[in-house]
């Protein structure tokens, strides 16, 4: 069967709207010209030692400052803070530490209604520390709105209503006349409007007021200091030895927040898979292009599909347009190089968004980038310890990491230091997703995965032999 999108290749057309554009993240590229901070030269000690200058590194630096502020904290970042997967993303904020209700109940049924507690504490921590940090990145509380492509999708909503309801989330189901009320496309079907716990930032000024809080709490922050080792140190003291290009580092205790990028630790390989997402932004639109679409509401939309699309405004009124596509290489690569290696999926992006928008089929876009996320086989955070524990890590976010990883740092310092906390006591916590094959099987497992689920797309979302076995297996690929 059809899926709503064309199955005609990109015409040069298509090709043509992004020709121009800029190969670097948005958000990075407009962000104000500040002093970076110099790299790790020489020999220095620390307390503790973040490996990762993003969200999970930062959050994690000042929350160890504020808890002990005498501790003496040192991030390590490979090449700029943000740099990685927070400044590329979509900057939406979801309260979800599960990737959403019903993945999480496919794996952590007994412990729902902590874990969606949790999540709306720490949604709610999270603005409470923009504002009393001060820090300046466009946030907005406009909701999330999910939307049905299909028939089937229809269907989908009416459940995930249902069940949102049960866990007391207050969401509104819309039919087509409703959702055409806020959004303005010949696609929409239906949509579900949820408000609570949701919201959109810009990622990259985040990450840097984060930076700024940081420093001001007195982290030392060292960046083009990319991590080449941690061992043991060999003399009678305790504690571990990072080495970088230019300098080394003995600190008590290490946190790992690399995101995608090789973890250091061997062990953890099996668990993550890079996987690339690819992204267009348009310039401005005019005040007569904004009539035409609606979208007074400014909600950030995505749809229900297995390969779906994510789409928000800016502050100066421009699209974000990504999703769709998720791109595995052999080995799992992460680097600049693959970063702007996405032609064939910009060229889809771009046909797709006018089939959305075609009242926009004149638009150009200014910015085309991509970036790697940190998926792991059960779709969010995971944490462990390592190194007779004096080693902590969380990764594996899998795209939906903007707001749980200031919960993901906590918990890492919980388990570093040894704290009882409700969260560190949960299965969610304490068992790791199931590992992915050694390649080349992982390869040709995530591509299977990858064409049964544009299979299931195409056949009304019934999900085949290959995908109901990786569900049974704890693999369950999803959107």
């Amino acid at each position: 069967m059809a899926t709503p999108w064309p199955t005609n290749q990109p015409t040069p057309r298509d090709e043509r709207r992004y020709a121009d554009a800029v190969q670097a993240p948005f958000w990075l590229d407009s962000l104000p010209a500040r002093i970076q901070q110099p790299p790790l030269e020489g020999h220095s000690e620390t307390e503790l030692c973040v490996i990762g200058g993003g969200f999970t590194g930062l959050w994690a630096a000042i929350a160890a400052k504020e808890r002990s502020p005498q501790r003496d904290v040192v991030v390590l970042e490979a090449a700029t803070v943000g740099n990685g997967a927070s400044g590329r993303n979509g900057g939406f904020v979801s309260y979800s530490l599960t990737h959403g209700l019903s993945n999480g109940l496919s794996r952590f049924p007994a412990e729902m209604e902590a874990l969606e507690r949790l999540g709306m504490e720490n949604f709610a921590g999270m603005r409470d520390d923009i504002k009393r940090y001060a820090i300046d990145c466009d946030w907005e509380e406009t909701g999330v709105l999910a939307t049905a492509l299909e028939p089937h999708e229809e269907r989908w909503l009416a459940d995930l209503a249902e069940l949102s309801a049960r866990y007391g989330h207050h969401e509104q189901l819309l039919d087509r006349d409703a959702v055409a009320a806020r959004v303005r496309s010949p696609l929409f079907r239906a949509g579900l409007f949820s408000r609570e716990g949701h919201a959109l930032v810009d990622p990259a000024r985040l990450a840097t007021g984060l930076l700024d809080t940081a420093l001001r709490a007195g982290v030392r922050v060292y960046e083009h200091s990319p991590v080449t080792g941690v061992h043991r140190r060999r003399d009678a003291r305790a504690g571990l030895v990072l080495t970088t290009h230019a300098g080394s580092l003995n600190a008590s205790k290490v946190l790992l927040a690399t995101s995608a990028y090789p973890p250091l630790l061997g062990a953890l390989k099996r668990y993550i898979a890079p996987v690339y997402d690819y992204v267009l932004m348009t310039e401005p639109l005019s005040s007569d292009q904004r009539a035409e679409i609606g979208w007074e509401g400014r909600e950030g939309i995505d749809d229900c599909a297995n390969q779906f699309h994510y789409y928000r405004q800016t502050a100066d009124h421009r699209i974000l347009f990504g999703g769709y596509d998720a791109v595995y290489r052999r080995g799992g690569p992460v680097s600049p190089i693959h970063d702007a290696q996405g032609g064939e999926t910009f060229a889809k992006l771009s046909q797709h968004f006018v089939t959305l928008f075609p009242q926009l089929e004149d638009i150009r876009f200014s910015h085309r980038w991509g970036g790697a996320i940190d998926t792991c086989s059960r779709f969010s955070v995971f944490f462990g310890t390592a190194l007779g524990g004096d080693v902590a890590y969380a990764l594996g976010y899998t795209g939906l990491g903007v707001c749980a990883t200031r919960f993901g740092a906590r918990v890492g310092l919980d388990l570093l230091d040894g704290l009882s906390s409700e969260a560190a006591a949960l299965k969610y916590v304490r068992r790791r997703p199931v590992p992915f094959p050694p390649e080349p099987a992982r390869s040709l497992v995530i591509g299977l995965t990858r064409n049964r689920l544009a299979a299931a797309d195409r056949n009304q979302g019934r999900r085949g032999l290959w995908l109901r076995s990786l569900d049974k297996l704890g693999l369950g690929f999803d959107s």
